[in-house]
């Protein structure tokens, strides 16, 4: 017994050297681009026989009825005590949900938004993201890693100083950590695992009308990571896009609608859309350099991608018509 402990320590010792010894995963900065056409600019062109547009029919514009229908939950967003009645001097809480990159982003929205003296001050923005914690991870609420993760949401409401009841919008970006699927199936097993976590946020936050949901921004410097990069980054916004479809086109597992069945899950919408081809500019002239991220070419940077997304994002709340009405002083 004594010698099989030392040899499994003996080997365990070996084992740590041989971790340590490997070469940290690093960004290839040569991967300026992959010739990709964001969604955006893609329209009723096709990626793989699929079309682009954030929207049906390769439009980037909300559909007439959905939009009208998100300003109906918008006038529901209101400031509310802590039990959730509306009272002027209320909260609404803004809260994030996602992985790693987004908390980097979120956390430096929540200090730009903080500052802009045109935010409304009874939204309270809070970062439920998590490192670690991607959409695989926190979907299915049998899971200890599921349970984890909402556990940590509802502490930092707590410490924020608010209640589930208070929360009324979200921001969700979520990717898979390492799909091995193939387009369009890994597209597709991220759209049903979003759709457990728009009903999970519906059960634990009865007040949420909206969540606005972002894909991930450019991937070809993580090439180490080839899970983690290019295309499978370009191709999560298949995913948001066609899970927002499902909702415009009427699915009982995502209707927000009580006049038309039970409410599974809240409005859903894009908020901005951040991937583009690395180094080439976006017709908006979005566009991502090697040293916007952090050593390993899958993290935001500071003064880099945190602030290019923080920036968008704090863009959208102050300029979209129906997220501006509850984001904005009166």
């Amino acid at each position: 017994m004594k010698k099989l402990v030392l040899r499994f320590g003996s080997s365990f010792f070996i084992f740590s050297l041989l971790v340590s010894a490997l070469p940290a995963r690093a960004a290839n900065c040569a991967n300026i681009s992959t010739g990709l056409v964001p969604i955006t600019q893609l329209g009723t062109g096709m990626y793989l026989g699929f079309q682009g547009g954030l929207y049906p029919s390769g439009s980037n514009l909300l559909p007439t009825a959905h939009e009208a229908a998100g300003l109906l939950q918008s006038y529901l967003i209101r400031p509310r005590d802590a039990k959730g009645l509306p009272k002027p001097n209320g909260k609404i809480v803004l809260l994030s949900i996602g992985m790693s990159n987004t908390t980097q982003e979120y956390s430096t929205f929540r200090t730009m938004a903080n500052g802009d003296p045109l935010k409304s001050q009874k939204v309270v923005i809070v970062d439920g993201a998590q490192g670690g914690m991607s959409a695989d991870r926190i979907y299915d609420l049998n899971t200890s890693t599921a349970q984890q993760f909402w556990q940590t949401v509802a502490q930092r409401l707590t410490t924020a100083g608010v209640t589930a009841k208070q929360v009324q919008a979200v921001w969700l970006k979520q990717a898979d950590a390492d799909p091995l699927l193939t387009f369009p199936a890994d597209a597709q097993q991220l759209k049903s695992e979003l759709v457990a976590i728009a009903q999970i946020l519906k059960q634990n936050y009865p007040n949420l009308r909206a969540i606005y949901l972002s894909s991930r921004i450019y991937g070809g410097y993580a090439d180490s990571q080839p899970t983690r990069g290019e295309p499978v980054s370009y191709q999560t916004g298949f995913a948001v896009k066609w899970l927002i479809e499902d909702q415009i086109n009427g699915s009982a597992d995502l209707n927000f609608d009580a006049r038309l069945g039970e409410v599974k899950a809240p409005w859903l919408a894009w908020g901005p859309y951040i991937w583009a081809d690395g180094t080439t500019p976006r017709s908006d002239g979005l566009f991502y350099v090697c040293s916007d991220y952090q050593s390993d070419g899958v993290h935001p940077a500071p003064n880099g991608a945190r602030e290019k997304v923080a920036s968008r994002l704090l863009d959208f709340f102050k300029t979209d018509g129906i997220a501006k009405r509850w984001f904005l002083k009166p």
